[in-house]
């Protein structure tokens, strides 16, 4: 399954680096695929909560909705 999360906070590669970094250590992400004009995180398998805990433990966070 693949969701995509709007993330405003992202704006360079060190943003894009570091949200890749946290996401792909979550167990089952298949793939994460940050878009930083996009400002959003595109991520196949994992757990929904466990994302977006990652998502904010890299600094960053999901936009509601």
């Amino acid at each position: 399954m693949e969701r995509t999360y709007a993330v405003p906070g992202i704006s360079c590669d060190h943003c894009k680096q570091a949200i890749e970094g946290e996401v792909s250590g979550v167990a089952g992400v298949d793939r994460v695929t940050v878009d930083i004009d996009g400002k959003t995180v595109t991520v196949a398998g994992g757990d929904d909560d466990a994302v977006r805990a990652a998502i904010e433990e890299a600094g960053y966070e999901v936009a509601a909705g």
